[in-house]
């Protein structure tokens, strides 16, 4: 089975596909890696720079020796896969590009970078990962899947939390989209408080080889909202 490597998002961690797998694995070799900073790898050295975070996914696969492989991005991840997808497309297939954009500073996001950074310092990162991990479901903390995710921020320090904001902040892949040459799906749930349809919609329009799908009912983590409807769009992709 060809690989395909999950990049997970900000705060996020290879646990939270956990609740995708058991629809996928007898299809795919699942990849789930932990940015430096989060998840498993959350008392690794941050990274600050999403071009940075793209090499570091280049070199762990390598390191794991997988040459050719299917990519998906979620949220800053989508960031980090456009990058990847860019600098080893020979060997990316196909790329999945989920809940994220092609500007690091996003319109219309839920508070700005400034504000973030600011609310991060004062009330710690343990707060701020619950507080912005609410804002990834439909329902807030309601969510059934809401603990689990907040746990996962949990693990992220203040300096992660930090030198992820400056990654986003500093990054913009707009100019670079026709460059992507691989085919392409965007999903997008459309409840998504992060990146609102222009976003998603630039992607869609400006990578050559893209398509659409739109998720309803769930918003910037649809694959633990909606799991089963998630891998149904995931694999009509990968077909």
């Amino acid at each position: 089975m060809k690989p395909l490597v999950f990049v997970h998002g900000f705060m996020g961690g290879s646990a939270q596909w956990d609740s995708i797998r058991p629809h996928l694995e007898d299809r795919f070799d699942l990849v789930t890696l932990d940015l430096p900073g989060f998840g498993k790898n959350h008392a690794m050295p941050c990274i600050n720079r999403i071009e940075g975070f793209a090499d570091w996914v280049i070199a762990a696969l390598k390191d794991k020796g997988i040459r050719h492989y299917d990519l998906l991005g979620h949220s800053m991840g989508g960031m980090i896969a456009q990058e990847v997808a860019r600098r080893d497309a020979q060997a990316v297939d196909r790329l999945v590009l989920y809940a994220t954009g092609a500007i690091g500073v996003v319109p219309g996001r839920f508070e700005t970078m400034a504000q973030s950074k600011a609310r991060a310092i004062a009330a710690g990162p343990r707060a701020t990962a619950r507080r912005i991990s609410a804002t990834w479901f439909l329902h807030y903390e309601k969510a059934p899947a809401y603990p689990a995710c907040a746990s996962l921020a949990e693990l992220a320090s203040l300096d992660a939390i930090l030198a992820g904001l400056d990654a986003m902040q500093a990054w913009s892949g707009q100019d670079r989209l026709r460059l992507i040459e691989q085919k392409t799906r965007v999903i997008w749930g459309e409840g998504d408080r992060t990146y609102n349809l222009d976003q998603i919609r630039l992607l869609w329009t400006e990578i050559p080889d893209a398509s659409l799908a739109v998720l309803p009912g769930c918003a910037h983590a649809a694959h633990m909202e909606k799991p089963r409807l998630f891998c149904d769009v995931l694999q009509d992709a990968l077909m």
